[in-house]
């Protein structure tokens, strides 16, 4: 039964099925939104995967310029690396069937991967402005990684552990720790957000200067993949926020393990999850909303001057809590 358990889990709940339906979900929800917050109506609910569709029919072509094996396999290993790293969320238990010891810097790692992906699809292109999109990329991927990183290793030093689980584990024992860590939150937010390359970080597509930047070649199956592997990121890096700095599926306030049965314990943990990847797709969204792109030098300075700062800060304060034993 062991491993039937884990070929479900995988395959279906919490696994690629589930993750690659909530991502259209997610999307559906950017979209529209978006577009409600600029009075408009938006997409109908099935758009996102009417789109996928009409991509997946749509002719391939590969440019004669291109690396033809590197242009193919970029896309592919990209999101390959994306649902490997969803399968460590904790999504209804607050722990994940793969939980270890470090799975937090295996998370942070597979996320890279996307934007190195991009850096090498552009340059592998033939295409000049996909290879000036992906420097753009390979610039950016510096500037938001470094207060990413920082961000989420505070609530690892408050917990002592770099297992998401424990993590939120000790959010739950300790709601204070929310508000400990709020500043390392929101500037985990604003780097994911460059992370996924959306307003006001989209310098590396910048429709209106390099066409659609390191995807200008792309057609049919492969940017159908690209798609697909954006949405799926941001499930995933919402995902991800939620289970270090939110709580995870734990109300928090809430002991959730004095309610029986086990499934609806499991049932309310879900919902509970979803309600908070939610909230941070809606900031996403807020955030995209309200500012307009900038140029790639102000967004180094945004992150060297100010994210970088604040994630230290937000160190120290951790490290300083620590030692006075306030945990």
């Amino acid at each position: 039964m062991n491993w039937l358990l884990s070929l479900v889990y995988i395959f279906i709940f919490p696994g690629f099925l589930f993750v690659l339906g909530f991502s259209t979900v997610v999307e559906w929800i950017d979209r529209k939104g978006y577009a409600r917050m600029q009075r408009r109506v938006g997409p109908p609910f099935v758009q996102p995967i009417a789109d996928f569709i009409k991509l997946m029919a749509k002719e391939d072509i590969v440019p004669e310029k291109a690396d033809s094996g590197m242009f193919s396999a970029v896309p592919i290993f990209a999101l390959a690396a994306v649902l490997c790293a969803a399968l460590y969320i904790p999504v209804v238990a607050m722990a994940s069937l793969f939980s270890f010891q470090g799975d937090l810097i295996m998370v942070l790692y597979l996320l890279t991967i996307p934007s190195l992906a991009l850096f090498l699809a552009g340059w592998h292109s033939g295409n000049q402005f996909g290879q000036v999109g992906a420097m753009r990329v390979a610039t950016q991927l510096f500037s938001y990684e470094v207060p990413f990183f920082l961000a989420l290793l505070a609530p690892a030093l408050m917990a002592g552990s770099w297992n998401m689980s424990e993590i939120i584990r000790f959010v739950s024992d300790n709601p204070l720790a929310l508000f400990v860590t709020l500043l390392g939150f929101f500037v985990a937010v604003i780097a994911l957000q460059g992370k996924l390359e959306r307003l006001p970080f989209d310098i590396p597509d910048a429709e209106t200067e390099i066409v659609g930047g390191p995807l200008t070649e792309y057609s049919g199956r492969r940017l159908a993949l690209f798609r697909l592997l954006r949405d799926v990121e941001m499930y995933v890096g919402a995902g991800l926020l939620v289970a270090v700095f939110l709580g995870g599926s734990s109300a928090v306030f809430f002991d959730l393990s004095t309610i029986d049965p086990t499934i609806l314990r499991w049932v309310l943990g879900f919902a509970i999850f979803m309600v908070k990847v939610m909230f941070v797709v809606l900031l996403l969204i807020l955030m995209k909303s309200v500012v307009a792109r900038i140029r790639i030098d102000q967004m180094v300075g945004v992150s060297y001057k100010w994210l970088i700062q604040l994630g230290v800060v937000q160190i120290l304060l951790v490290l300083m809590l620590r030692a006075m034993e306030v945990f």
